[in-house]
């Protein structure tokens, strides 16, 4: 009985959300110091601005970075908690309802959003290539991939000959991932000419 539930534990999933979330949470936690540094000393160069393509300072001091009214990396702070939590709730042998990983799904694919809408601000508006909002980006990306397609290959999000799909698409995650960071490159490349700014 005790090795069929471990056998049916996602160990990788739990592993990987427990990963992706601490990344996500150290940069989101970079992002607000580099944020209270520039409140109290607004003409510090701050450590991870690099360039004038490569920056935090003015993602950070844009609108765009306050979205609702306070830093945006006090969002990460908060959010990225949840994929640790679930992680380890996994790891120790719970089974969410499926209501539960709906929900769990819903707020990464709005994390996903928002990001989406980040990146497209960043690259069109602002004309800059923010670090640790990079890193904040490839973590949800993935996260998204790997929760979404998990769900579905479960039965939470699909019945059926849909299940069945998604549970061989679900060893497709890192190629979609790559295939999302490509995709990001590319219009990172054409907008702002990243590899002649870099390297010239």
């Amino acid at each position: 009985m005790s090795q069929n539930r471990e056998a049916h534990r996602p160990i990788v999933l739990a592993v990987f959300l427990i990963v992706a979330g601490g990344i996500g949470l150290y940069a989101s936690w970079e992002l607000t110091l580099a944020k209270f540094q520039t409140l109290l000393q607004p003409d510090t160069n701050l450590g991870c601005d690099f360039s004038v393509l490569v920056q935090c300072g003015k993602n950070l001091d844009a609108w765009q970075g306050s979205v609702f009214g306070f830093p945006n990396p006090l969002l990460g702070l908060c959010g990225f908690v949840a994929p640790i939590a679930v992680g380890v709730g996994l790891l120790a042998g719970a089974r969410f309802s499926r209501w539960f990983w709906i929900l769990f799904n819903a707020g990464i694919a709005g994390a996903l959003a928002f990001v989406c809408w980040l990146i497209y601000q960043s690259i069109f508006h602002l004309f800059t290539l923010c670090p640790w909002c990079m890193v904040v980006w490839s973590v949800t990306i993935p996260l998204f991939w790997a929760v979404t397609l998990y769900n579905l290959s479960q039965g939470n999000s699909a019945a059926g000959r849909a299940r069945k799909f998604f549970a061989a698409a679900y060893g497709w995650v890192p190629l979609l991932t790559l295939a999302s960071y490509l995709v990001v490159a590319v219009i990172a490349q054409l907008k702002l000419d990243v590899i002649n700014s870099l390297f010239h």
